[in-house]
């Protein structure tokens, strides 16, 4: 995927506060990270598998992550 922001490797924390859109997202695949004092230690696939996702659940999940994400990102230029 051109322009992907969040990687398996994107502390869950760091993606929410920047992306606050994925959090819907995320909560929809097990992963209810916001308030969890986890979530500034543990990277997405991390968190993930902790909740049982599978790795080609984590790609979908990363997908649908990186759509609002990249939305966000347009959104803002837009506005500048």
């Amino acid at each position: 995927m051109v322009g992907k922001l969040i990687t398996k490797d994107t502390i869950l924390m760091e993606a929410i506060e920047k992306y606050p859109g994925i959090a819907v997202v995320l909560t929809g695949y097990g992963l209810h990270c916001v308030g969890c004092h986890f979530s500034n230690m543990d990277t997405i696939k991390s968190g993930a598998k902790i909740h049982g996702l599978s790795d080609e659940e984590i790609e979908f999940m990363l997908k649908d992550v990186n759509k609002i994400a990249l939305e966000s990102v347009k959104n803002k230029k837009l506005d500048e």
